[in-house]
């Protein structure tokens, strides 16, 4: 079977094509918000980088004590911690406090973009990856979405230039599924590319990510507390043996023992390209078997440990951006400049509806890290926290737009963002204290 001939298997108001973080949050916002949705998901769980790809905080999510990224976010991380799969410090816990900072710096809750030495701490969240797949499943599954798995996306349908449907391909053949809004959650952006919207390709770091098991972490604290000169030298020589890390290279999870590695990172490969994304795989376990074998013979804590998983997806960090009907900028996400239209938040900047909106595709909205920014903004407004943000509002604004029979791009924002409100979301509506002023252009 050709893609072209491919049967329709299914049809619904609002279609969402990957189940990664913003995918969940924009089928679930837009079943709660009482339209029919599809979500589709190459994989055979859901969470994208915070599962498959095991990157296992988050962050990015406040400005100063305030938090920004709220509504479906803030619902995993109190699930996940009724589940006793995750970790966090409370407010009284964060800033500079040398108690603090001993007992957080692990959990990875250090502020990075603090140029200083110790970082202080902030709100972050360690957590388990099979308990954010068990949360995104019930979430979809409480708000009725229908769920695809193993399902790949292959192509769009196309009514001259609105987006009608995608194209998957399964073990079952192509497959066609329907949708009155489309909303490209891919990370890569698949559909938009397919449909013909406008897109540059970035490049960016890719990790190939890891948890080792059987880790003393206290004796491993304890040589950092009482020989920090020697420690400190061997973590120069692990860094070395992985070739692009953190300074903190292993960081604390929810689970006695079990410690998880974002690294290495491999420069100067694409996200994109299967063979390129081969020779990442492969170098990256090279490194990381390497790092084992250093790691029992010399650091205090490790003498026992063992791989007990290589994340099932790369960590792909930039491919594809969208050139929107707003394009973020470097300077925007510097300034903290806020916009008339704002519907999404990270840390301490704003995301436009625009910036969701393709210029020249009809139907389809895009979120998550492949939205319409530079390259250089996108480095700095990729983490998971604001790609929910993005999503919980695509589902929302595609909810509209099938409510009130109107095209995505002219839904009421005003409406858009007073429902995202009552349903928890900080929409960036009211700026905070240090932004910049709001502007149209």
């Amino acid at each position: 079977m050709t893609a072209d001939a491919a049967p329709v298997v299914a049809e619904s108001d609002v279609v969402v094509v990957g189940g990664g973080s913003a995918g969940v949050a924009a089928a679930v916002s837009a079943a709660r918000n009482g339209v029919s949705v599809i979500l589709v998901e190459r994989y055979g769980c859901l969470g994208g980088m915070a599962s498959g790809g095991m990157v296992l905080v988050l962050d990015d999510m406040v400005n100063g004590r305030e938090v920004t990224v709220r509504g479906l976010c803030t619902e995993y991380i109190s699930r996940l911690d009724k589940l006793g799969l995750a970790k966090y410090p409370g407010p009284d816990e964060w800033g500079a406090d040398p108690v603090s900072v001993r007992r957080w710096t692990r959990w990875g809750a250090s502020d990075f973009h603090f140029s200083g030495t110790p970082k202080p701490i902030c709100y972050s969240v360690a957590f388990d990856p099979d308990g954010w797949k068990r949360v995104s499943l019930d979430l979809v599954r409480e708000a009725g979405v229908r769920l695809r798995l193993h399902s790949w996306s292959a192509g769009v349908v196309m009514e001259a230039t609105r987006v009608t449907g995608v194209r998957c391909l399964t073990k079952a053949g192509f497959q066609e599924l329907r949708g009155q809004v489309v909303i490209d959650t891919s990370g890569d952006l698949d559909v938009a590319a397919a449909a013909g919207a406008s897109f540059v390709h970035g490049r960016y770091l890719v990790t190939t990510v890891f948890r080792l098991g059987s880790v003393d972490v206290e004796a491993a604290e304890r040589h950092w507390d009482e020989q920090p000169r020697e420690a400190a030298m061997l973590n120069r020589r692990a860094k070395l043996i992985l070739g692009g890390a953190w300074e903190n290279w292993w960081l604390r999870t929810p689970l006695p023992g079990v410690v998880w590695c974002n690294c290495p990172h491999l420069s100067g490969y694409d996200g994109i390209d299967p063979e390129s994304q081969t020779a990442a795989e492969i170098a990256g376990r090279d490194r990381i078997y390497a790092l084992v074998d250093y790691a029992r013979s010399a650091l205090p804590g490790f003498e026992r440990c063992f791989v007990v998983d290589v994340a099932s997806q790369l960590g792909v960090r930039q491919t594809r951006l969208l050139q929107g009907e707003y394009v973020v900028t470097m300077a925007d996400i510097a300034s903290r400049r806020h916009f008339v239209d704002s519907v999404a938040r990270g840390r301490d900047y704003y995301t436009p509806y625009r910036a969701l909106l393709p210029r020249e595709v009809e139907g389809l909205l895009v979120a998550g890290r492949h939205y319409s920014a530079e390259p250089q903004a996108q480095r700095v407004s990729r983490e998971i926290p604001p790609c929910m943000s993005m999503g919980e509002a695509a589902g929302a604004a595609a909810a509209l737009a099938v409510e009130q029979n109107v095209a995505v791009r002219d839904i009421d924002v005003a409406v858009l963002r007073r429902r995202l409100r009552a349903q928890g979301h900080d929409p960036g509506d009211v700026p905070s204290a240090n932004a910049s002023p709001a502007s149209e252009d």
